[in-house]
């Protein structure tokens, strides 16, 4: 099947609609088996990053960020005087650092950032 310009299907569409234009630096999504397995190692962690009043600064991201390329597996830690709540903080800094919520508990945030170069965590698959 011809589109007008002489391809075949719909590349037609494709091309010209935002919606269908791939995302480079977008990463593949956890999967329910790997954000479990983190979430078990994350049970036995203290948190590194704590966020006070101020909520997310650019200390707090560049905290996080540095904390997450050393360990991989971060708990980010809100207190009760941050403006924010868990759920705003954990969107935040994953939009900032481009890593992925894991999940959140209570006042807690947990982060992870797979190493670019040498991975620490091994992921089950699917």
């Amino acid at each position: 099947m011809s589109g007008t310009n002489g391809q075949s299907g719909f590349s037609l569409v494709r091309r010209t609609t935002a919606l269908y234009r791939p995302l480079v630096d977008q990463k593949p999504a956890l999967t329910g088996k790997q954000r479990r397995h983190l979430r078990a190692l994350a049970h036995h962690l203290e948190p590194l990053v704590l966020l006070g009043k101020n909520g997310v600064v650019d200390g707090v991201i560049v905290a996080t960020r540095a904390a997450l390329e050393t360990h991989e597996l971060v708990k980010v830690k809100r207190s009760k005087e941050c403006p924010a709540t868990c759920e705003e903080v954990a969107a935040q800094l994953t939009e900032a650092i481009g890593a992925q919520l894991v999940g959140t508990i209570g006042h807690t945030a947990i982060l992870y950032l797979r190493h670019p170069s040498e991975p620490k965590l091994n992921l089950p698959r699917g």
